[in-house]
């Protein structure tokens, strides 16, 4: 299966849960491991090959001219995790269909973890350190909706919010990494820049591109001073917990410094920054984690230990170090995974996680307590299972690393942490299982059904076999991935028993030191208590309100919703920018000469000036002040028209009859009274400025079109390339839809979302205390003569039918002449909107109900797909393509897929303007008041007056 399938399937299959809400939870469950199954299935087609020592890599230009390249790659270190992303998502689906309470909207959930494995496996697979940063960014934005999914509580909102702002704020600094390393190699692709070590680690900017790396990576996986997030995300539900936190999101950053490891490690900064990091990581998360009385906080800092431990691997720079952390890696993710799935049925079954309030769990949940035993052992390191194997891996790397000339050092520390991780693990043993059965659990607990207990067991089930046959079931991917991150061919044969070593003497230290812990576990509990230790949270708490404040002052200083203010800066920095180009001598001597100026149009632009004042000094009056507008808006369509561009025109005149229609409406609600005018040294000052700001912009756009630049201008590449190119000989429909048409998607988008949220903000305000100030609104003026009169209903309704053939003439004329999708959208929206005006709000709204908000969604994904097939043909993303159809009797006719992006404008733009009127237009049709024009019905209240007349 190509690797472009492979990471697509996720966000395409993230469509079908959400699709399958009401079809029950069954349903979405078995739509999202399908997904995840046809994924895994893919990728394990590819495996053979990679263990064979291939890369496999499928690669397609999106953006060269940027570097950004949708190219991907799937080697020894890609197979590793994308295997553990995609085996432990399946599981955790299966696990989260018998975990999750039946109000827990199923669907959203599975479409969020879906999204979420999607940018992981992009991560893993992506060959572009671009493409990676997006779906770096992806990873951060799911897991705040997965960590957030119970809303209902402050807690997860909180850890969302906290997750989100740490992750975040990691990759803004991991970009500016990249990009220092995507210039000093001369690429953003990660296979040309791992091929340039010595040219990278000699540059300048290796440390600040490092460090920033760095920074991107320990706050994605939680290490020292970035690990209290991860505590905190424990308030989402426990499959999350399971996913995020043991085998995908905080193993990200370790990915990525494994990637980067061949290039980037060997240097002492690398050692001492990476190595203390780690050690310290792993040394604090391991005591934190003794102390804690909830199961889930427990594996959370438990969690930050090993992945320090990991992360202090990578740092030593040694290939036998890189080994055991690629093996780690493995290890943890299956017995932590494991662990967090029974400490999810723990709390299913007794409603607690509070393990002061657990204890003699084996008598009555034996499965249980078999499962949790197994993957707490692992944890711990005691033989025969897998977590042993890496942690003497571990111990025998420490052993022989030296710190600054102390050898004592690195494995005194290393002992210390595991001593504290075989004091945790078994504590998680002893203080929930052991013991006698108590009477007073909050709820009666059994083992759960197989839906609970078999993904864990299958995980389980993975700890003892890696034990007992590293060289079975490890060796082969182990080695694979190893040769990835060390560039080289290495040797990997773990076994149980190596014979009396350093690390086994050391191995055995911890041990007896952590059951000795254990043992005295209350007199060191109190000594934790007393402690003097800083809390993480209030820190982080500290800062956000110390940026907030600053933010709100600076915010405050320049927004402080005054318009005046907002136009007067606009207009400074205008005028700043054109006396630069004028004093700097960027422009030389007029080269063109001008056009001649006659009346007609000499008049049209005194009109335009004129009426422009005139809105100044009417402003009061907002009906003429609207109508003054309009002028000035008709002038410039003329402008437009005398100057050769009817393309222009045409929209100009369109938005203008829109725009006003909607204006109308809004500034229907606005107080009656206008705000006091300002004082006159402030009207002077504004005067002023805007006197100067509009002179000295219309001189620079004067002086810009009359001079030659040394650059040549892009118009002259749009006109040769128009057709050739594009397909169309209207230049400006083909540089909307072709050459720009990344701008236009961007621009239907943001239309789209400013539709909605006027739709949003009339459903609040409806919803609201001032829908009762709206209904006892009494209008300014009396209403003058008929508001439907019956010559203007007859005439928009025969217009009606030929305004919307006028949209579709001016659409489909569009390539190749003055029209196209925008200016179709526009004329096709005036239709209805003549239909409100001359029958009603009521009437009009309830013969057209149409989903607005779906035919906007409509259009953007129209415009999207149209611009996606673009690659299927091997181009960028929005390369539009043309041909010719010979039909028998008719001559040959252009078809083009320009023609499919416009149609996604034109629904866009349609979908927008009726929204935004059908969201105004409530307001003005007052639902409940009797209206005195029979024609502006309300069905709704009919039917309310007829059952009250009934009850009569």
């Amino acid at each position: 299966m190509s690797l472009f399938l492979i990471a697509a399937l996720p966000f395409l299959g993230a469509v079908f849960p959400a699709l399958l809400i009401r079809a029950g939870r069954n349903a979405a469950s078995l739509s999202t491991g399908g997904v995840t199954l046809l994924a895994l299935i893919g990728l394990l087609v590819n495996a053979p090959a990679v263990l064979r020592g291939e890369v496999v890599t499928a690669r397609l230009d999106w953006l060269p001219d940027l570097g950004l390249n949708a190219n991907f790659q799937l080697d020894g270190l890609g197979l590793l995790f994308a295997t553990l992303i995609l085996g432990i998502g399946l599981l955790i689906i299966a696990y989260a269909r018998f975990y999750l309470s039946r109000e827990d909207p199923m669907g959203q959930f599975y479409s969020y973890l879906l999204l979420f494995q999607g940018a992981m496996v992009g991560i893993v697979l992506c060959d572009n350190i671009l493409l990676l940063l997006i779906f770096w960014e992806l990873t951060s934005l799911s897991s705040f909706l997965l960590i957030g999914f119970w809303k209902h509580l402050p807690e997860g909102r909180q850890g969302a919010r906290m997750a989100l702002t740490v992750t975040g704020a990691g990759g803004l600094s991991m970009i500016g990494g990249m990009l220092i390393l995507g210039h000093i190699a001369g690429s953003y692709d990660l296979s040309v820049i791992l091929q340039h070590k010595d040219l990278i680690q000699a540059s300048p900017l290796y440390a600040p591109a490092l460090i920033l790396i760095l920074l991107g990576c320990f706050a994605k996986s939680a290490q020292f001073p970035f690990h209290f997030w991860l505590p905190h995300a424990m308030a989402a539900p426990t499959p999350v917990s399971a996913y995020l936190h043991s085998a995908t999101m905080v193993k990200a950053g370790l990915f990525l410094m494994a990637r980067m490891w061949p290039v980037l490690s060997g240097t002492d900064l690398w050692f001492y920054l990476v190595g203390s990091v780690g050690l310290i990581t792993m040394v604090l998360g391991a005591v934190i984690a003794l102390f804690k009385d909830d199961l889930k906080s427990l594996l959370a800092f438990s969690t930050v230990s090993h992945l320090g431990l990991i992360t202090m691997l990578l740092g030593f720079g040694t290939e036998a170090a890189a080994v055991a952390a690629v093996f780690h890696i493995i290890n943890h993710a299956t017995f932590k995974a494991s662990l967090f799935m029974n400490a999810g049925i723990i709390d299913h079954e007794t409603h607690t996680r509070d393990i002061k309030l657990l204890g003699g769990l084996r008598h009555l949940m034996p499965l249980t307590f078999t499962l949790a035993g197994i993957a707490a052992l692992s944890m711990a390191g005691i033989p025969p299972f897998n977590g042993f194997l890496s942690k003497e891996m571990m111990l025998e790397a420490a052993a022989h690393t030296d710190w600054a000339g102390v050898a004592w050092l690195v494995p005194a520390l290393a002992v210390f942490g595991a001593l504290f991780s075989v004091a945790y693990s078994l504590r998680y043993i002893a203080h929930v299982f052991l013991g006698k059965k108590r009477h007073d659990y909050p709820s009666h607990p059994h083992d759960p059904g197989p839906g609970l207990w078999l993904p864990p067991a299958i995980l389980v089930a993975l700890v003892v076999l890696i034990g007992l046959f590293p060289n079975v079931f490890a060796t082969p991917i182990v080695t694979a991935a190893a040769t990835a991150v060390t560039g080289h061919e290495v040797h990997f044969h773990p076994a149980l028993w190596h014979g009396l070593t350093p690390a086994l003497y050391m191995s055995i230290a911890a041990v007896l030191g952590g059951i000795l812990l254990l043992l005295a576990y209350r007199g060191a509990r109190a000594v934790w208590n007393n402690l003097p230790r800083p809390e993480a949270k209030a820190i982080f708490d500290a800062i956000i309100g110390a940026v907030t404040t600053l933010a709100r002052g600076i915010t405050q200083g320049l927004h402080n919703g005054s318009l005046t203010r907002y136009a007067a800066i606009f207009l400074v920095f205008t005028l700043a920018i054109g006396w630069y180009a004028f004093d700097s001598g960027v422009l030389g001597p007029q080269t063109h000469a001008t056009l001649p100026i006659t009346p007609m149009p000499l008049l049209g632009w005194f009109c335009l000036v004129g009426s422009a004042l005139c809105v100044v000094a009417f402003h009061r009056n907002r009906l003429l002040s609207l109508v003054l507008i309009g002028v000035s808006g008709l002038m410039v369509s003329l402008t437009f028209s005398y100057l050769s561009a009817p393309d222009l025109a045409l929209t100009q005149i369109s938005v203008e009859v829109v725009t006003i229609i909607l204006l109308l409406l809004a500034l229907n609600f606005l107080p009656q009274d206008t705000p006091k005018e300002s004082s006159p040294m402030r009207r002077t000052r504004d005067i002023a400025i805007s006197v100067v700001a509009g002179l000295g912009m219309g001189g620079l756009i004067y002086a810009m079109m009359t001079r030659d630049f040394a650059m040549p201008s892009i118009s002259e590449y749009h006109l040769a390339n128009s057709y050739k190119g594009g397909g169309g000989h209207n230049v400006v429909n083909v540089t909307l839809v072709d050459f720009r048409g990344f701008d236009t998607f961007g621009e239907i988008t943001v239309l789209g979302i400013a539709a909605i949220i006027i739709f949003a903000i009339t459903e609040a305000t409806l919803g609201s205390r001032v829908r009762a100030r709206l209904l006892n609104r009494k209008p300014w003026k009396p209403l003058a003569g008929d508001a439907h009169p019956l010559m203007m209903v007859v005439a928009t309704r025969v217009m009606m039918p030929i305004a919307f053939m006028v949209a579709a003439y001016i659409f489909f004329r569009g390539h190749n002449m003055p029209g196209g999708g925008f200016v179709a959208g526009l004329v096709a929206a005036i239709a209805v909107i003549m239909q409100y005006m001359a029958s009603g709000f009521g009437w009009a709204a309830e013969r057209q109900r149409l989903p607005y908000h779906g035919i906007i969604g409509m259009g953007v994904l129209v415009a999207a797909a149209t611009g996606m097939g673009a690659w299927f043909n091997g181009k960028p993303f929005l390369t539009s393509d043309y041909g010719y159809i010979h039909l028998p009797y008719l001559e040959k006719f252009e078809v083009a897929t320009a023609a499919l992006f416009d149609l996604g404008v034109f629904l866009a733009v349609w979908g927008a303007v009726l929204l935004a009127l059908q969201s105004l237009s409530r307001f003005a049709w007052q639902p409940g008041i009797a209206s005195t024009h029979p024609m502006d019905i309300n069905p709704e209240r009919e039917d309310d007056d007829t059952n009250e007349n009934e009850g009569h």
